[in-house]
């Protein structure tokens, strides 16, 4: 029997690769994708890479007719890249930024300046309140040296946090993006565990798209298959994630990707490949459970509860491997910013023998003394710099792994102690045979 008060929605996300003068074609793809998403009756559009602010304002003219409510969430050096199309008006807004992002001094990469975000907005679908959040992690350059994966790390925990914390009140939460993470990787694990969130490919009911829903595929002509060694065929990096609330439940009915070339373009739209789900949220509607069912949640919801003290313990393992990389770093910049010092004292000393002993002359050139200088305080310049941003690094990592610690403990405190617990409380005493919930609220 269909449900009448079910609510279907389309969800679209696209990394849109939209560098300006470095990206490939950008203008022209820009332009393909908004006549794209005017064809589509699609609900909620999340775009990630939108570096360009005059590229998300020519989409939002022509988006204007179709998707009327937008908002383009701003950040960093030359933005957070994130942007929001909506047929449902938006009532609010709210950008968090990532403490870690990678470094300033590896301008190649760009993530740093980019300012990675998880941007939230919320809006009614009918009478629903839905918190959508899209986002944007720092790029995996090597899979076999990822010195990125502890920043990746906190970012996915940064990430959770936002959305547990932000999403208490929602009928409705749906996350989007780039997340830079294959399905299985230490960071995508603790998002959807800790979050709840489901995986919109290995839930969907029907599925059109590339083999095991890859978004990076070598048939992209903007790919090149070096970057996705040792993955021949491509990887899954994008996602769109949901989850649904005691009053209403969500499936996702269908969902599709392009597949590299579009038929009657000369090129794609970007260098990934774009996401459309379907989604059906439908009331809540509780059923009455005997204690045999009973017994097997509360027993589900203890193993999920051991399963995310191994992620976390994995996860902070990895932020401490960041923290002893970052507290090298430190030490090497105090030690050659020392060495600047050093030199420049020394340098000051031959200055003055000319003003100590009169009559003599100075040793040097003039020219190779002032270079000397400049390239002395270069360096304690430089040095000073980095001190002040791996110390900086350090705090986040260091907040980091505080947080997880304590999420650990208390953790494993509700695995260890529920059993006292419902022993002293004859109020709340489970039915003989029936595993007490390593979840439940402790008094």
């Amino acid at each position: 029997m269909v449900n009448t008060d079910a609510v279907n929605v389309r969800v679209f996300s696209l990394n849109c690769w939209g560098i300006r003068y470095l990206s490939k074609h950008c203008s022209q793809r820009c332009n393909m994708i908004g006549d794209m998403l005017c064809k589509e009756e699609h609900d909620i559009v999340l775009l990630q890479e939108v570096w360009s602010e005059k590229d998300y304002l020519s989409l939002k003219k022509k988006l204007a007719s179709c998707h009327p409510h937008s908002h383009y969430f701003k950040s960093g050096v030359i933005g957070s890249g994130l942007a929001i199309f909506s047929k449902h008006r938006i009532h609010d807004t709210f950008l968090y930024r990532y403490s870690l992002n990678g470094y300033p001094y590896m301008a190649h990469h760009g993530d740093w300046f980019g300012g990675k975000a998880v941007g939230m907005a919320i809006l009614n679908i009918g009478n629903l309140t839905t918190n959508v959040y899209v986002t944007h992690l720092h790029a995996e350059y090597c899979r076999e040296k990822d010195c990125y994966l502890p920043h990746r790390v906190v970012q996915a925990w940064e990430l959770q946090q936002f959305i547990r914390h932000t999403s208490a009140g929602a009928d409705v939460v749906i996350v989007g993006g780039d997340l830079n993470m294959h399905p299985q990787d230490l960071g995508n694990r603790l998002l959807r565990t800790y979050t709840g969130l489901r995986d919109s490919y290995l839930e969907t009911a029907k599925f059109d798209g590339c083999e095991d829903g890859m978004t990076l595929i070598a048939d992209n002509p903007f790919i090149s298959k070096k970057e996705l060694c040792p993955f021949e065929k491509g990887i899954r990096i994008d996602y769109i994630l949901f989850k649904g609330s005691s009053k209403m439940d969500i499936h996702c009915d269908s969902m599709s990707t392009t597949k590299g070339s579009i038929p009657d373009h000369p090129f794609p739209y970007s260098d990934h490949e774009a996401l459309t789900v379907e989604l059906r949220l439908s009331p809540h509607s509780p059923t009455e459970t005997g204690s045999d069912g009973q017994s097997k949640d509360q027993h589900c919801a203890a193993a999920k509860g051991a399963e995310l003290v191994d992620i976390l313990t994995e996860a902070r393992t990895e932020v401490k491997v960041g923290l002893h990389c970052a507290e090298r770093k430190r030490y090497t910049a105090a030690r050659i910013g020392v060495m600047g010092l050093a030199l420049l004292i020394m340098e000051l000393a031959i200055a003055a023998v000319p003003c100590l002993a009169l009559g003599a002359e100075q040793p040097f050139p003039r020219t190779s003394f002032y270079l000397l200088a400049a390239l002395c305080f270069a360096i304690l310049l430089t040095t000073f710099l980095l001190y002040i941003f791996y110390t900086m690094e350090l705090k986040s990592l260091q907040g980091a792994e505080d947080q997880m610690r304590l999420a650990i403990g208390s953790l494993q405190e509700k695995l260890r102690g529920f059993p006292l617990v419902h022993a002293h409380n004859g109020q709340r005493k489970p039915p003989e045979g029936q595993e007490p919930s390593a979840f439940d609220i402790e008094e």
